[in-house]
């Protein structure tokens, strides 16, 4: 791998650290491109190539996959999307049902015995939301 391309990862690796801990600011592709030291369309570009889905989808991913998290402890859903960062309850409802398959109330409540008996790490990869095939094919189509 040449420099300047271990470069271009180490910088995508800062701004995607950065939402990692900062899930719940508001985040834009412009603030992210700025941590990274990259034009906005640059960092989108490079973004997508590195990591396989744009900076707001891996954001919202991440945000969902925490709030998936305060569900299972008893938040509500009003609070939870709140908490993780998103401003409106519809398009926190919408992307939930779309990566998980089943709207925010119903996951809140059911039961999770077998996630709430599995250590913290091992919960976090069993339960992190997957991108829903339907976008990884559309990725792969246009990437052919």
């Amino acid at each position: 791998m040449e420099k300047q391309e271990l470069a271009a990862l180490v910088a995508l690796r800062r701004a995607r650290d950065l939402m990692d801990r900062e899930y719940a600011r508001p985040l834009d592709v412009p603030t992210l491109a700025q941590h990274a030291l990259m034009s906005p369309a640059h960092f989108s570009r490079s973004f997508k190539a590195a990591y396989g889905e744009t900076p707001y989808g891996y954001l919202s991913t991440r945000r969902i996959e925490r709030a998936m998290s305060m569900l299972r402890g008893g938040m509500s859903v009003t609070d939870a999307c709140m908490a993780v960062g998103f401003s409106s309850l519809g398009s926190f409802s919408s992307r939930f049902t779309e990566l998980l398959g089943e709207p925010p109330t119903s996951y809140a409540a059911r039961e999770h015995p077998a996630v709430e008996a599995m250590p913290g790490c091992v919960a976090k990869a069993t339960t992190r939301p997957r991108v829903p095939s339907r976008i990884r094919e559309a990725a792969a189509a246009s990437a052919a």
